[in-house]
């Protein structure tokens, strides 16, 4: 079975140029290595150190921008972070305090790049760390670069707290599309099913009945049948790959239809230009769905159905809701109805008898 990976935000490509734009505040360690007063040796070497530093730092921001989730596990981000300490720490004897100048990389990388609580533990504790050599390094009239750390802080605690809450943003609003996606299904599958097979139920009940008295109207029936069969099934295999759409004027010809073969009295619209051409499709769902409990439920002798610019009404005259409690059909319909700004009512008849249903908008 293969795993469908949501789609990436093409932007994210670019996340790297945020971490590796800092990089060239790595010139002031190399600057300092060839002041230094040491031999060109050491300050070689103090160069290819911070080279080094520069290209495992940049590595690893790439490799963490390219993953869509925060860290889950400790040893990866440890291992480079102690990979960096020793890279930083080696260029001491040559630069001094000027090895300072790698605390803020050091900071940010380990508060996006280690696992929570951890990110804060570290964080805290450089911050403190920094704060002592600071004052022990350079004494307590220079603090320029302990505000600087706490700026980069701030900005890398802000930035991490941020991502994450917008991956669980992103989440539950792929997890609500999800839902929505699957209700439409259901929806969809409900309405075409019930009514295409309340139609089969219907024929195939007059067909039985029939057999003996008229075989040439039974067989007529009977492949009206398997019309209605095949119909079906390509409307599940177009709903289940949401392609379908109800037309409101093959609906009413499907509403005649199965009227007419539950032996009820139609009286349904001839014309659907009435209606503006927003609403055609939702209501084509309405009528299909309203024909299909009226043919199941009402034991009725007439049902009618009227539109207006703005309106469909259906109307039949048997026994009415009563008690009943709302079914999926008629809930279906209420949310596809209100999702397209409408207003769903169903309740009993003009003249108190039946069911009356109306979308309007």
């Amino acid at each position: 079975m293969s795993t469908e990976v949501a789609p990436r935000d093409p932007w994210e490509r670019f996340g790297w140029l945020m971490w590796s734009g800092w990089v060239v505040f790595l010139v002031f360690p190399v600057v300092a290595a060839l002041q230094a007063d040491r031999g060109w040796a050491p300050r070689l070497l103090a160069v290819a150190l911070v080279l080094g530093f520069a290209a495992a730092y940049v590595g690893e921001v790439l490799r963490l921008t390219s993953d869509r989730h925060w860290r889950r596990s400790v040893p990866e981000p440890v291992v480079v972070l102690v990979l960096l300490f020793a890279l930083a720490a080696a260029t001491v004897p040559t630069i001094g305090a000027a090895a300072l100048s790698f605390v803020p990389f050091l900071q940010s990388f380990g508060v996006f790049g280690l696992p929570r609580p951890l990110c804060w533990i570290y964080a805290g504790a450089l911050l403190a760390a920094t704060a002592l050599a600071t004052v022990l390094w350079l004494g307590p009239e220079d603090l320029s670069l302990l505000f600087i750390l706490v700026g980069v802080t701030a900005a890398a605690v802000a930035g991490r707290l941020l991502g994450e809450h917008g991956q669980a943003y992103e989440s539950a609003v792929r997890g609500q599309d999800l839902a929505t996606e699957r209700e439409r299904l259901a929806r969809d599958v409900h309405d075409v099913l019930g009514h295409s097979l309340t139609v089969v139920i219907v024929k195939a009940e007059l067909a039985a009945r029939l057999v003996e008295a008229d075989p040439a109207r039974a067989r007529e029936e009977l492949a009206d049948i398997q019309r209605l069969s095949r119909e079906a099934l390509g409307e599940i295999r177009a709903t289940v790959g949401g392609l379908r759409a109800a037309r409101l004027s093959t609906e009413i010809e499907h509403a005649r239809e199965a009227l007419l073969g539950a032996g009820m009295v139609p009286d349904l619209p001839t014309d659907e230009r009435v209606l503006d051409p927003r609403y055609r499709v939702v209501l084509g769902w309405v009528l299909r769905e309203a024909v299909t409990n009226v043919v199941r439920h009402s034991r009725a002798d007439r049902c009618s159905a009227w539109l207006t610019e703005s309106s469909l009404v259906v109307e039949d005259d048997g026994r009415g809701l009563g008690d009943t409690p709302e079914g999926n059909g008629l809930r279906g319909l209420r949310e596809r109805v209100h999702g397209a700004g409408g207003h769903f009512t169903v309740g009993p008849g003009q003249d108190g008898r039946g069911t009356r249903l109306e979308a309007s908008w």
